[in-house]
């Protein structure tokens, strides 16, 4: 099935109290999970939503809920380091910050996948233009991170158009099969749903 026709067959589907997800599933076969490490971020051509973002900062900005390096100390316990981990979409620092982020944040920051990295999330420079460039990439951008033989990745949300929705999902195979290790080989099948319904198989070229 066309993704096209997909789409229509899933907004067939009773409406529901909220507006729904569309996530897009990447099957695949002969995977390694210890061994193949299947990490990647995607640019989106249309956003689905803004992310909640927060910096390591020297100086606190308008821009962004900042924590400045006077502030690191606070963080010191276990509990308050989960909490600022599950508020926080993405982190963002100024590079020579880095070491001190590293050592205070790290041992939580870094399992759950949301250290701040050079494609997305550390500033070289730090003014408010900079701030402002990575915050906007940040919320066109999806990372993915492999944990089961199966990506479900959000890829739209039910009031978005058809052909929105179907840029964001191609981008995001193309950029999925670039990241595996046989790229198309490890490819078992694709499909699309919506947050309540169930899937269906697409043909994705």
């Amino acid at each position: 099935m066309k993704i096209q026709e997909a789409l229509a067959e899933l907004r067939k589907e009773k409406e529901r109290k909220f507006e729904q997800t569309a996530e897009l599933i990447i099957n695949l076969r002969s995977i390694d999970l210890k061994k193949d490490q299947v990490n990647f971020i995607v640019g989106l051509p249309h956003p689905i939503k803004e992310k909640k973002v927060c910096g390591f900062l020297t100086e606190k900005s308008k821009l962004v809920d900042s924590i400045t390096e006077a502030q690191f100390a606070k963080y010191s316990e276990k509990k308050e380091l989960k909490n600022l981990v599950k508020n926080y979409d993405y982190f963002i620092a100024a590079a020579k910050l880095m070491p001190k982020v590293a050592s205070n944040f790290g041992k939580v920051l870094g399992p759950a996948g949301k250290m701040p990295s050079p494609q997305l999330g550390i500033l070289p420079v730090e003014n408010e233009p900079a701030i402002k460039a990575t915050l906007d990439k940040i919320n066109s951008s999806l990372k993915v991170r492999l944990k089961e033989p199966s990506l479900k990745i959000p890829v739209g949300k039910q009031g978005m158009k058809d052909e929105d929705i179907i840029q964001n999902i191609n981008a995001v195979f193309h950029a999925a099969i670039n990241a595996l290790p046989k790229k198309k080989e490890n490819l078992k099948n694709t499909m699309i749903k919506f947050t309540m319904t169930k899937p269906l198989k697409v043909e994705i070229e």
